[in-house]
């Protein structure tokens, strides 16, 4: 039991750590916003910055609306990397980092409905 707690504990930091490492590339994937990677500007040239144009869904909420994103996009991956049922590390690891793109599109498209991004 222990070791399956530690393997899931082991790829949900994985899957985690590259959601947190890679969300504002998906970010501008999904709006075209401007948003860079941590280590290259981050959201400096989101357009959350510039005056007179659509908004950034995900910069636009601030700390709160980040906060909520994160959570959105992060708790599947935590569900799949400890779900009880007998799943081979072989479809479960495949599965846990399709959720970062999976769910972080879900929550990109409520996102961008409510703040009427694309109408």
């Amino acid at each position: 039991m222990k070791r399956l707690i530690a393997r899931g504990a082991a790829l949900f930091g994985v899957s985690a750590g590259l959601t947190c490492a890679f969300v504002l590339n998906l970010c501008h994937v999904l709006y075209q916003c401007g948003c860079r990677s941590w280590w290259n500007g981050a959201a400096e040239l989101c357009n959350v910055n510039q005056a007179g144009v659509r908004h950034c869904p995900w910069c636009s909420y601030g700390d709160a609306g980040a906060w909520l994103m994160m959570a959105l996009i992060l708790v599947p991956q935590l569900v799949l990397s400890f779900w009880p049922a007998a799943l081979a590390m072989r479809y479960r690891v495949p599965a846990v980092l399709a959720m970062f793109p999976v769910a972080g599109s879900a929550v990109a498209i409520g996102y961008g409905w409510y703040a009427g991004y694309w109408t």
